[in-house]
């Protein structure tokens, strides 16, 4: 079976992470095509061995994309995106854009377009995300099988079909590195505190946060038992959840800051 023609409009940290991941999975460099003007994204596209050009009018007009992937930041998307509506009707766009909904792109499109919102999330980066993808109603199980495909070169997928999910998702998984990486930094700090040398406790911090989240992924248990399975009734594991878990702590905070975070998103979509 031959590879799908795809456009990458832009190439960014995401854009050059879903850009790998195609090449590793095994598509061919000379069926994807980069849209990337600035420097160094179209080295380090080009070093990739895959096409590079300056703008959509110097796509080569001989390979009909299969799939045009919308990397590009949320603010530029209308001017950047607006230049491919001659492909609504045959190309699937996937937007990893956060924030710009579906009608924005049936605006750009056209309510015929076939278009991919996801969430993506910096794990990407490494093959070690996960992307929420919604579909418009143009979209066809044809589609859909492609999308999954190429987004699953950043990591795990998963499907919703209530748009207005997505700022939950946003909230839980779009943000939720920083989550994770402001623990890091706090527990690293607090082992400072308490007269860790530095280096010591950064890298106490990494390897405890690291190894953890690998445990909760590949041990297939609920965080609840696993959490229950290091603490002892009465011991130091427990004397540190009592104040993490009294009244306004962090259960209640990261509450909140998902509930802030989902507001945010909904604003920003307009």
């Amino acid at each position: 079976m031959a590879d799908p023609n795809l456009v990458l409009v832009g190439c960014g940290n995401m854009g050059v992470a879903l850009l790998r991941g195609w090449l590793h999975r095994g598509i061919a460099a000379d069926a994807i095509q980069v849209v990337e003007p600035g420097e160094p994204q179209a080295t380090r596209a080009r070093d990739l061995g895959v096409r590079v050009v300056e703008s959509a009018d110097a796509l080569d007009p001989g390979r009909a994309p299969d799939a045009i992937v919308l990397a590009v930041k949320p603010q530029v998307m209308e001017a950047a995106a607006s230049a491919y509506a001659g492909h609504a009707g045959r190309a699937v766009f996937l937007s990893i854009a956060a924030g710009r909904t579906i009608a924005s792109f049936e605006k750009l499109f056209g309510a015929a377009a076939a278009i991919v919102r996801t969430m993506p999330n910096t794990p990407g980066a490494i093959g070690r995300g996960i992307t929420v993808a919604c579909p418009n109603a143009a979209v066809t199980d044809a589609h859909r099988i492609l999308c999954d495909g190429l987004l699953q070169a950043m990591g795990e997928v998963a499907w919703l079909e209530d748009e207005a999910l997505m700022d939950a998702v946003t909230a839980v998984s779009g943000s939720g590195p920083a989550y994770v990486f402001l623990l890091a930094e706090s527990m690293r700090d607090a082992g400072i505190a308490a007269g860790l040398p530095e280096d010591l406790a950064d890298r106490l911090a990494r390897h405890t946060v690291a190894g953890a989240g690998a445990l909760i992924l590949e041990s297939g248990e609920d965080p609840a038992r696993l959490r229950e399975q290091v603490t002892s009734p009465g011991g130091t594991t427990a004397a540190a959840l009592e104040v993490l878990r009294s009244e306004g702590a962090m259960p209640d905070l990261l509450r909140d800051a998902i509930a802030a975070s989902a507001r945010r998103s909904r604003e920003l979509a307009g």
